[in-house]
């Protein structure tokens, strides 16, 4: 079997189970099996295929056909400018989280020098991205999944950031130390009885997507905790869903906060709020 037989082969079974991407997807996990560029297989279509890389390549597909997501298939996800590893104990980094980036590096000037929290820190994307881009800052994650903390202490040695961070297993509740110029927060906002009726419910990490009723009781404790450990004048950045503003507005609002921003994302949906501490 060559090249082209094991693409053929894999745009059928990904074809057959109705995945709109089949072609890209194959093209990924071939890429990925042979650990060769998209662009050599492409030129190299007659070459034979390993039967141990052909087996490699027919398990992935296997997983992508019950639609597993290929961010866990290929333990990597393109966010921000970076890539990042991740596993099926952390969400997969969505576009729309960016924007909490874009914000805060609004927020930061280039070469200011600020102590940044981040509450529920999972994979460690945003953390990441952030102290990559602002050298001078230093942060804190807070999580209360070990296995979380694991892939987030990866991404922050890979990423060479790890002098600058210190990531702790803990929840919200538990969390008192320090006092932050700024803090973030890409919370579970999925109200649970929604969950049963989204795709991601099936492999994603649940309790990172469960906000539990009306998708707002881990934002309660975001906020509250927030009040406690920001600075005077400091920011909040959260994550929200796209029904939930004027329920946040309201708890910001009621834990001494002042509402500066809200933003919304490329589907035009409130998507985060900016937020400063007013006492």
């Amino acid at each position: 079997m060559n090249l082209l037989q094991a693409l053929n082969n894999g745009y059928s079974i990904l074809k057959s189970k109705k995945i709109d991407t089949y072609k890209i997807d194959t093209e990924v996990i071939l890429s990925q099996s042979l650990s060769i560029s998209k662009e050599n297989i492409i030129l190299n279509l007659e070459k034979p295929i390993n039967i141990n890389d052909y087996k490699r390549f027919l398990h992935k597909l296997e997983r992508r056909k019950k639609r597993e997501p290929l961010a866990y298939i290929l333990n990597k996800r393109e966010f921000w400018k970076n890539q990042f590893y991740v596993n099926k104990n952390v969400l997969i980094p969505r576009p729309e989280t960016e924007h909490l980036i874009e914000e805060t590096l609004k927020i930061i000037q280039k070469n200011s020098s600020r102590k940044i929290l981040e509450i529920g820190v999972g994979s460690g994307c945003l953390i990441v991205s952030i102290l990559k881009e602002r050298k001078n800052c230093s942060a804190i994650g807070i999580d209360c999944c070990k296995k979380a903390i694991k892939v987030a202490n990866y991404n922050a040695n890979l990423h060479l950031i790890n002098n600058r961070i210190k990531i702790i297993k803990t929840d919200v509740d538990n969390f008192n130390a320090g006092k932050y110029d700024l803090i973030i927060s890409n919370p579970p906002y999925i109200d649970k009885y929604q969950l049963k009726y989204l795709d991601v419910s099936e492999y994603e990490p649940l309790k990172a997507l469960n906000g539990g009723v009306n998708g707002i009781e881990v934002l309660t404790k975001v906020i509250s905790k927030a009040s406690r450990l920001l600075k005077i004048n400091g920011k909040l950045i959260v994550e929200i869903g796209s029904d939930q503003k004027y329920k946040v507005i309201k708890l910001l609002n009621n834990n001494n906060f002042f509402v500066n921003k809200i933003v919304k994302d490329l589907s035009n949906l409130d998507r985060c709020i900016i937020s400063t501490k007013t006492q």
